[in-house]
């Protein structure tokens, strides 16, 4: 850097003033300047006060779409409408014999496993008592009956069946529904062969015990 040399006059320099900005410039505003600089200044302007806020479009689902139904492994029908062919249904279980009963109006037709009733059934109590639901609803000729039993003897089958053409008339017409109470027609049966005790010869007897 090299000195101001004075003049050769002996006179002292003045100071300059600084010269005013022309009235139509606008000094910039240093502190936006630093705010923008250590921020980073946004490249796109902002709404205008007083304007609509931005808001994200949500989608909704459509009106007329219908919610999901869930799906279970095994479907379960609705056995009090009638199936093709007329038919209506009764599940009977007794013992371990099940019985699925169909059931339409007809002539009295009886079939257990596509043999007729009395050919499958060769004791008389048990021919009685497959048709004590249809006596008690006086529909012995109006009903043909299709059976399908398995599992289970003579005894628990009967039962079995019982019970499904029980729930098959009151799936059929409703209002012999107190006529099947009535005669028990309607109750599951329970009961059944109590297991072998440990230790034991069966359910309650016991091995001869000697003292000596």
């Amino acid at each position: 850097m090299t000195e101001e040399q004075p003049p050769e006059d002996g006179t002292t320099p003045t100071p300059q003033e600084p010269t005013e900005a022309p009235a139509g410039d606008v000094a910039p505003d240093i502190a936006a300047l630093q705010i923008g600089a250590g921020e980073g200044a946004p490249t796109e302007p902002g709404p205008a006060p007083g304007g609509p806020a931005d808001v994200t479009p949500q989608i909704t689902p459509a009106a007329d779409a219908e919610p999901a139904k869930p799906i279970s492994s095994r479907q379960r029908k609705d056995w009090t409408k009638p199936t093709p062919g007329n038919f209506h249904w009764g599940t009977g279980r007794r013992k371990t014999a099940v019985a699925r009963v169909r059931i339409r109006p007809g002539t009295g037709e009886f079939k257990v496993n596509k043999r007729d009733a009395d050919a499958y059934f060769h004791r008389i109590v048990d021919r009685r008592a497959i048709r004590a639901p249809l006596e008690a609803t006086n529909m012995l000729k109006k009903l043909d009956v299709f059976v399908n039993i398995k599992g289970g003897g003579t005894t628990g089958q009967a039962g079995a069946i019982i019970l499904g053409i029980a729930r098959a008339i009151n799936h059929y017409d409703s209002q012999y529904e107190q006529a099947l109470r009535d005669g028990g027609f309607l109750t599951r049966d329970s009961r059944r062969v109590e297991r072998k005790k440990y230790g034991q010869r069966g359910a309650r007897r016991r091995f001869q015990f000697s003292k000596r």
